[in-house]
């Protein structure tokens, strides 16, 4: 008996990575995802076992279930949401594993534009893309055929080509950081402004919790004026560090020791297309 729980509990932790980052991409949450790997080994530990011929295809697949009822019910739970809602970061720096296999569907813009896509599609998308998982095990897992599970993953792709400019590399990307990062703490408003995409949009995630922009604002001129005028307030006496958050540079701002923000941009060829703040304070517990 104490053998095969041994077993159990060794095949449950190999897996235990993988289980992860399917269930983080699929909700955009720690938390969630935490609790349902939990689900997970709670199920296995009840299962029987002795007829699971390939431990790490159930694993998958009961995670990957449990995760499409969670994003039914999360979508339900975001109506309350006090402004805008983002995926809560990961530090990739002290994880790399999690986006050791496939790191292009961790982005933070990535999984914000999983969020709208039907969960079916999400997990088909994120299985293929992120683990490379064959369409016939995706179909298993999803409950379809493997002709629909192509279409799944092809709809998801097709709406990530259409919502998504094509993006530049890590080097690029962390450049325009920190040259936005500086214009922004000069309050340089013609610097701002000539780092912005023309439609650029700016995400501020707080729940309510601390003061920030209610909804997206937009536009390169205007978004340059706001920021240049919150130069005084929002910066004076923060510690300012560069930290790698879903693969990509964050800037981390401390204020009296505490992790007050992060702060991300997306960037394509036209400049940066997005600016996300992340300041509700349950979401940056990973950067503290």
């Amino acid at each position: 008996m104490s053998q095969r729980l041994d077993q159990a509990e060794s095949a449950f932790a190999a897996a235990r990575p993988r289980l992860f980052g399917i269930a983080y991409r699929m909700t955009g949450s720690v938390a969630d995802a935490e609790d349902l790997v939990q689900e997970v080994w709670l199920r296995w530990q009840l299962a029987g076992r002795a007829s699971v011929l390939n431990p790490e295809a159930y694993l998958a697949t009961a995670i990957t279930r449990l995760a499409i009822n969670e994003s039914q019910t999360a979508r339900a739970r975001r109506e309350t949401y006090v402004g805008p809602w983002l995926p809560e970061p990961v530090d990739t720096a002290a994880d790399p594993q999690l986006g050791a296999e496939r790191g292009a569907v961790l982005e933070l813009a990535v999984l914000m534009l999983l969020e709208k896509l039907t969960p079916t599609e999400r997990a088909a998308y994120v299985l293929r893309e992120a683990f490379d998982y064959p369409y016939r095990e995706i179909a298993e897992i999803v409950r379809t055929s493997e002709v629909a599970a192509r279409q799944l993953v092809s709809r998801a792709r097709r709406h990530l080509a259409d919502q998504r400019r094509v993006p530049v590399g890590r080097a690029e990307q962390r450049r325009l950081l920190e040259a936005f990062v500086a214009a922004a703490q000069a309050g340089d408003l013609a610097g701002l402004e000539e780092l912005f995409a023309q439609d650029v949009v700016s995400y501020s995630d707080s729940n309510g919790a601390v003061r920030a922009a209610g909804r997206p604002l937009s536009g390169a001129a205007a978004l340059a004026k706001i920021f240049a005028a919150w130069a005084p307030g929002f910066w004076a006496g923060a510690e300012v560090d560069y930290v790698e958050a879903n693969g990509e540079s964050a800037v981390r701002l401390r204020k009296d020791d505490n992790t007050c923000a992060l702060i991300t941009v997306t960037v394509s060829e036209e400049g940066i297309d997005q600016v996300l703040w992340l300041v509700n304070p349950e979401k940056l517990a990973a950067f503290r």
